[in-house]
């Protein structure tokens, strides 16, 4: 057994609150050296697998091994080998960089006389070891929680979600710190969304209903991404996901507009700063239009102008050809929103999310009921109506935040990150719901950090550093990058722009 890593044998894991058993009889062996990544849909498992494995949760039934020892008999002696980054880095914002690796180095036992210099600049972080962790963005937070979590020379790396929220430049750099710093050695057990980025594993395993239903090569899933996706939909009992409904008697409104949403000379400045300059584009009724780039390269900033949240320093938008400064109620009205953090209220329930969010868009008696029950039918709240938001699964959130946005049926549709975190299940059932009301002539601007997402988008506009570097179809942007995927163009387009600096 010295070749292994983790043996687990029937195990069982049970929280009072579910219905289903999040851990269910599952026995899975992972050898040591070898890089595995962890794939299920929301509530699949994966984020309990981790913690028994890291020895942050008690079993029900079953042996689990790690590194040849018990996780909760062992837990000081593993404590010494395993690096662990939960979801959202695990950081203290509010200490600085160095305080952060001072911390963790701590809890290790080994902050004495230990040279954080080299683990600094290996991250690109030295410059920024006095900022305090919250202020960092996100692919800084990333690299900073990946550093943390390896100090020590730790034989097992366990990485929950670690890419969650930020742009392909900062995942692929995170996929190389990764690789550099293991040694042969060394197991790395990373749970992630993204199928692009479980290709460069060296094996992967699907969890489904706290079961593995499959666990090989990337390559035995397809042989690329998108094949990939496909067969893990399949697997997961998801190749036969209803059509959206969605679309059926949505009204849209015959305004003489050319253009669903218009941007004209878009421009922010903070200080000396531009966060956004100069940006324009125009999408047309029925299109889908995908806003990409890196981490803080003005994406959000511009959503928020163009939905009258913040005041541009110069330069207008137009929704359905109603100028969003001048007349910002009237624009409004025509416009479906949803912010990256789900805009929902987390101590309000599912219905009373549903009823706040009708009135606020002028909805009173039988015309709300009527949207909402609808709105219950197609998403499926009913059994969730009394549980407050924050209690909610991910993709049930996700799913209330899109319902929300859409039930006062308007024509055009404003999605910032709207997908970041939920898994391929819900992202598939997400994208029917786009599509579907793309065809009815429904103008949908969104951004995401998923290009296998993005290549449903009929055409793109690549942002960096505050500007467009880029417009077309992914096709299009495709050949100008000479890239065989999305991924790829995205990576070389923004290294190959004008001024490339810190991406972060």
């Amino acid at each position: 057994m010295d070749d292994v890593c983790i043996d687990i044998v029937k195990l069982t894991k049970v929280f009072a609150n579910l219905k289903q058993k999040a851990i269910d009889n599952l026995s899975v062996q992972i050898k040591r050296g070898r890089m595995v990544g962890v794939i299920g849909a929301d509530g699949a498992g994966k984020t309990t697998l981790l913690r028994l494995i890291c020895g942050l949760l008690k079993a029900d039934a079953g042996r689990i091994n790690v590194l040849e020892k018990n996780p909760l008999v062992d837990k000081t002696q593993l404590m010494q080998k395993i690096g662990y980054m939960p979801q959202k880095f695990g950081l203290y914002e509010d200490l600085t960089v160095l305080e952060n690796l001072k911390f963790f180095a701590a809890l290790k036992n080994v902050a004495e006389k230990f040279d954080f210099l080299p683990l600094l600049r290996f991250a690109d972080l030295d410059k920024f070891q006095n900022r305090l962790a919250g202020k960092l963005s996100g692919g800084m937070k990333q690299k900073l929680g990946l550093i943390c979590a390896m100090l020590g020379v730790p034989e097992l790396i366990v990485l929950d979600e670690p890419s969650v929220g930020v742009d392909p430049v900062s995942r692929q750099e995170l996929m190389k710190m990764v690789k550099q710093s293991v040694q042969a050695h060394t197991t790395v057990l990373w749970s992630t969304a993204y199928m692009d980025e479980a290709m460069a594993f060296d094996e992967v395993i699907v969890l489904d209903k706290g079961k593995v239903i499959f666990q090989g090569k990337p390559l035995d899933l397809g042989k690329d991404a998108v094949e990939f996706e496909e067969k893990i939909v399949s697997l997961m009992g998801g190749a036969h996901i209803r059509p959206s409904v969605l679309a059926r008697n949505y009204p849209i409104f015959n305004l003489d507009a050319k253009y669903g949403v218009e941007a004209i000379d878009l421009s922010k400045k903070y200080g000396g700063f531009w966060a956004v300059e100069n940006n324009s584009f125009q999408i047309k009724k029925g299109e889908i239009f995908g806003l990409l780039g890196p981490n803080g390269a003005g994406k959000s900033t511009s959503f928020k102008m163009m939905c009258g949240l913040a005041k541009p320093t110069s330069g207008t938008a137009k929704i359905m050809g109603i100028d969003i400064i001048k007349f910002p109620e009237k624009a409004r009205a025509h416009l479906g929103y949803m912010s990256q953090k789900f805009s929902l209220y987390p101590n309000l329930s599912v219905i009373e999310n549903l009823r706040f969010f009708a009135g606020a868009y002028g909805m009173q008696g039988k015309v709300a009921d009527k949207a909402i029950k609808r709105m219950c039918a197609i998403f499926g709240f009913r059994k969730f109506l009394n549980v407050n938001a924050y209690e909610l699964p991910l993709g049930y959130k996700q799913r209330l935040a899109f319902a929300c946005a859409v039930m006062h049926e308007p024509p055009v549709l404003f999605l910032d990150e709207p997908t970041s975190g939920v898994d391929v299940l819900t992202r598939k059932e997400f994208w029917n719901h786009l599509n579907a009301l793309s065809k009815i002539g429904v103008t949908i601007l969104i951004t995401t950090h998923f290009m296998d997402e993005a290549e449903y988008c009929h055409r793109i506009s690549l942002f960096y550093q505050g500007k467009a570097i880029a417009i077309g179809s992914p096709v299009e942007l495709k050949k100008r990058a000479n890239a065989a995927t999305l991924n790829e163009a995205f990576i070389n387009l923004v290294h190959g722009s004008e001024g490339v600096g810190n991406v972060d």
